[in-house]
């Protein structure tokens, strides 16, 4: 085996044992804070990591920089949490109420795609922009608006990891979290990176 292949295995194996162990981190924190109050600072913590390696800081120390994350956003990302846990009520409220007046079908589709499309992009804007609670929101609800193309990135990243841990669930244990954090922030990085030219283009 040539020095490219072995050089091209060795970074394969590094990256699979990274994305296992921030998984690791995120199922361990979230137990850590009871489920209830540990998956948000967990989720954000994970975001955190991902979107530092896509930046391409791919030797941050990984525990310190997810633990640090996970206590400094442990109050503010539960609150988070608890506006995401009512979103996802209304959701399952609209597919109930899709189910008694059918004549509704299609506008309550579309708004709750674009609800689920906006919450796709909440932790990604929550670890890359310093904004306030309520802007965290809009700037989700408009960034996924405006870019179609990330936003199709996601949904065919999607449909090809469930595809594949479909025949091997324990990935879903090793990789889950890890994998679909991946998907999102990699696909939201080029939207921001897209809004962020046209600013630079529109301020020069």
């Amino acid at each position: 085996m040539n020095k490219l292949s072995m050089s091209g295995l060795y970074t394969l194996t590094e990256w699979i044992t990274k994305l296992a162990y921030v998984n690791l981190l995120w199922i361990g924190c979230s137990l850590l804070g009871l489920v209830l109050f540990g998956i948000s600072p967990s989720t954000v913590a994970m975001f955190t990591v991902i979107r530092k390696w896509i930046m391409g800081e791919s030797d941050i120390p990984v525990f310190q920089t997810f633990w640090g994350t996970y206590k400094k956003e442990f109050l503010r990302s539960n609150g988070l949490g608890l506006v995401l846990a009512l979103l996802a009520c209304i959701i399952y409220i609209d597919l109930n109420y899709i189910k008694i007046d059918t004549s509704l079908q299609i506008p309550l589709y579309l708004i709750i795609f674009a609800m689920i499309m906006t919450v796709l992009y909440i932790f990604p804007v929550y670890v890359h922009y310093e904004v306030k609670f309520i802007q965290l929101f809009k700037n989700a609800f408009f960034i996924m608006l405006v870019n179609p193309v990330p936003n199709m990135m996601m949904i065919i990243g999607f449909i090809a990891a469930i595809f594949v841990m479909k025949f091997i669930p324990a990935l879903w244990f090793i990789f889950g979290g890890s994998i679909t954090a991946g998907i999102i922030m990699a696909s939201c990085y080029l939207a921001f990176q897209k809004i962020e030219k046209k600013q630079g283009q529109a301020a020069a």
